[in-house]
């Protein structure tokens, strides 16, 4: 057999697809029956809640996955995947291009922009993606004038990333992707290396996918710069030039997608859950679904387990433009936390 044929179970297949779901509908009844600060496997994540920085690295960066209750890590075919899982990107059938906007809270705003080509050769594709986060203008206060001293400052954040992944057979890739991340406050600025890894395994023809990725594992940084600020000394002034070092946000992800509707032709239903395990928080227990119907529109929904603002599921919609030749998808999703208010996403994926 030829390592790139693919496998079939033509004798057990309804058996597996049987075992397949029955383990899926598991996972999702496990996690709805436990209370959401219960943990699911050992984690000391509470205990070290916010002992991490670059968070900007946390936010999702598109409709998608946002809607579907950031439970994509095994499904994310499109762009989104140099995001969430390397290895998804050798699942990619043409090169893509993408562009994501997310309207966060207080005026903060996040661009994405990506995109994926293939290379001649063993089934490999390259990738380009680039994430900024930026406050907007703030003013600086003091406690001695804490409405404003008249002067501004913003935060600005961009991560820069390249791909490689590969697909040894028709079931099994996997990829990586190199990040150079800076953020930058005022005068401070702190940069290092992060990586990311994946690999997606497709159990045959009976619908389901699993994946495993791990997010923003690299070298902690150290902030540069001076900080002046106002204080009661002699000279009525101190400059800070001494910090500690930033870990990144290392996140584990595990995940398991099941399609439900392999054989429709005007409907196809996906349904994936997620297990996310940052290195600064407890984890949670991710679920999603998607419908499409005719290959035209899609719907989407979400939740997270776990995630103590998260008390709404999330949703969102997509719309393919009928087009010869390229294929064009928008998106829109919606999330509401419960004090931070609203959060809207929307974006394009072009295939060509």
């Amino acid at each position: 057999m030829h390592p790139t044929d693919r496998i079939s179970f033509p004798a057990s297949r309804s058996a597996v697809r049987h075992i397949a779901l029955t383990l899926l509908v598991a996972v999702v009844v496990a996690g709805l029956a436990r209370p959401a600060s219960a943990q699911l496997i050992p984690s000391f994540g509470s205990d070290r809640a916010g002992t991490s920085g670059f968070q900007f690295l946390k936010i999702p960066t598109d409709a998608r996955s946002a809607a579907m209750g950031q439970s994509v890590v095994s499904n994310a075919f499109d762009v989104s995947s140099l995001f969430w899982n390397p290895a998804l990107a050798a699942e990619l059938e043409s090169a893509q291009f993408a562009f994501n906007h997310t309207a966060y809270f207080a005026d903060v705003s996040m661009e994405f922009a990506g995109g994926t080509v293939h290379l001649a050769g063993p089934r490999i594709t390259v990738g380009a993606s680039l994430q900024m986060l930026n406050s907007g203008e703030m003013d600086v206060t003091t406690e001695f004038e804490p409405f404003g001293t008249g002067e501004t400052f913003r935060s600005v954040s961009m991560a820069g990333g390249l791909t490689v992944a590969q697909q040894l057979t028709d079931l099994f890739s996997y990829g990586i992707t190199g990040k150079y991340i800076r953020e930058g406050v005022a005068e401070i600025v702190t940069q290092t290396v992060v990586f990311d890894l994946g690999v997606f395994y497709r159990v045959g023809d009976t619908g389901m996918q699993m994946a495993v990725a791990i997010r923003n594992f690299g070298l902690d940084g150290t902030p540069e710069g001076r900080l002046s600020r106002t204080a009661v000394t002699p000279s009525g002034v101190i400059v800070e030039d001494r910090f500690e070092g930033i870990t990144p946000p290392t996140t584990f992800m595990l995940g398991l997608t099941y399609q439900l509707l392999p054989a429709a032709d005007a409907h196809d239903l996906l349904i994936s859950t997620q297990l996310t395990n940052p290195n600064d928080n407890a984890e949670n227990l991710n679920f999603g679904a998607e419908y499409t119907w005719n290959e035209l529109l899609i719907l989407r929904a979400g939740y997270r387990v776990g995630v103590e603002e998260s008390i709404l599921p999330s949703l969102g919609v997509g719309l393919r433009v009928p087009m010869n030749g390229p294929d064009l998808r928008f998106d829109y999703g919606f999330s509401q936390l419960d004090r931070l208010g609203t959060i809207h996403r929307i974006g394009f994926n072009l295939g060509l």
